[in-house]
């Protein structure tokens, strides 16, 4: 049994690693939902809410956007349509050494939100007859997912994350928990083969039973996989061509090396205080992440494809209806709503102010994105921002009140609703959906 009461240094930055490890703190998906209640909206806020239901009201998503800046994270960048009407604003700097501001149009990692493109890519070939969503992966890719694995994960668990198969991401950085800095700075140019990053999530023990969501970037990698076997093409290339492509999207893309092409902020992450000062990771090796997470692109690019899927233009009306089909993203506790489901590369999530939406959210290390939009793709918000794992822990391993959190998940609220709740969720109602870390062994 641990100490209640950890008698020193050392023993207080286990407790709250471990509080880091056993709540899977880690994010290839982002990690915006705050801990603590938020304080009352700004006034300017409140006061423009009726209209900015008809429209977008410029001042108060700026006012907003500027106080996520403020709260600590080092620079936010986000576009917001509704209709025809948009608006784009950043705040913050690119560079903490420089100062250089963060501009609306940047490129950046968008993480998980990777996962809404490679879905969208295997629902096509599922409406051409060439994958049945119910099929054991077995069926198409035996020698990949072998034995009882191969006959019982199908294809539609591997898009919700039901398959009940571990995530890679610790095998692949082992010493993440004792020494982040040192294993973020050994991954940066280290080229990973897919077929490498299955092995590892099939070697590693499951979080949860199958049939059961549990967020695990293994299910995309063998998705993408999966794609290159049904089409005889690299997914990176089929992803671009017929979905990036076909959404008419300029600035969206697997980055052919390390860097992103175009302009963009440096990516601090913090991991949660283990790596201080924060430390820019925006030239990195992303085939660690492939079809689940490397990919590349603008809060307008991001706002377009959602609007275009939801509309049922990259997708037929059974095939979106399939993405759309959800499962419980997790369990609540007796007594609480549930407020989060996952479908097929795609949630849907209830705001603090009461509405559904629908989308995805992403982070890499130092760099995170969320895209949501209304049902029928009308009104839409993506943002980036720049820093990563923000949040501390206190020595007894619980999260401490978050304010970067708490206007970031206001900032959204706001932007889709037209003004936020009042106060933001509980943690416990909006979990963490982050990268699953194997829970420490006692």
């Amino acid at each position: 049994m641990p100490n209640a009461h950890p008698s020193s240094s050392t023993d207080r930055r286990r407790v709250r690693l471990a509080a880091v490890a056993s709540a899977a703190l880690l994010s290839l998906a982002v990690g915006p939902l705050p801990a603590q209640a938020a304080a009352p909206p700004p006034a300017s806020a409140t006061a423009s809410a009726a209209s900015a239901t008809l429209n977008l009201d410029r001042k108060a998503l700026s006012a907003s956007l500027e106080a996520l800046h403020q709260a600590g994270m080092y620079g936010a960048f986000s576009s917001v349509r509704d209709g025809s009407e948009r608006w784009r604003g950043a705040a913050g700097v690119a560079d903490i050494d420089t100062g250089r501001p963060v501009r609306p149009d940047f490129e950046h990692r968008i993480g998980s939100i990777t996962k809404t493109f490679t879905s969208v890519a295997v629902l096509q070939q599922v409406a051409k007859g060439r994958i049945d969503l119910d099929a054991p992966i077995g069926d198409y890719l035996p020698e990949l997912v072998p034995g009882e694995r191969g006959r019982n994960v199908t294809v539609r668990m591997l898009l919700n994350h039901t398959s009940g198969i571990a995530d890679y991401i610790l095998p692949v950085f082992p010493k993440l928990i004792e020494n982040p800095g040192q294993a973020l700075d050994e991954g940066r140019f280290r080229k990973l083969a897919p077929e490498e990053l299955v092995r590892l999530g099939l070697a590693a023990e499951p979080r949860a039973a199958r049939g059961t969501h549990s967020y695990s970037n293994t299910n995309y990698i063998i998705a993408g996989l999966l794609l290159k076997k049904v089409t005889g093409q690299d997914p990176e290339s089929y992803i671009t061509r017929n979905v990036i492509r076909k959404a008419g999207l300029r600035h969206t893309y697997f980055p052919r090396s390390a860097r992103i092409s175009g302009p963009h902020a440096k990516m601090y992450e913090s991991f949660y205080g283990a790596i201080e000062p924060a430390r820019d990771y925006s030239v990195y090796d992303m085939s660690w992440a492939w079809t689940a997470g490397a990919m590349v692109s603008t809060t307008n690019d991001l706002n377009d494809f959602y609007r275009l899927l939801l509309g049922g233009k990259l997708l037929g009306a059974a095939e979106l209806r399939e993405m759309k089909t959800t499962v419980p993203a997790y369990e609540p506790e007796p007594g609480q709503e549930l407020v989060m489901r996952y479908g097929l590369g795609l949630y849907t999530l209830k705001m603090p102010s009461g509405g559904w939406y629908w989308g995805h959210d992403g982070g890499v290390f130092g760099a995170g994105a969320w895209a949501m939009s209304t049902e029928d793709g009308r009104r839409q918000v993506a943002i980036g921002y720049n820093l990563m794992k923000y949040e501390r822990f206190g020595d007894d391993g619980q999260p401490l009140p978050n304010p970067i959190g708490e206007a970031l998940f206001r900032y959204m609220d706001g932007a889709l609703s037209g003004a936020p709740a009042e106060r933001a969720p509980d943690a416990k109602l909006v979990p963490q959906r982050l990268l699953a870390m194997e829970q420490p062994r006692r």
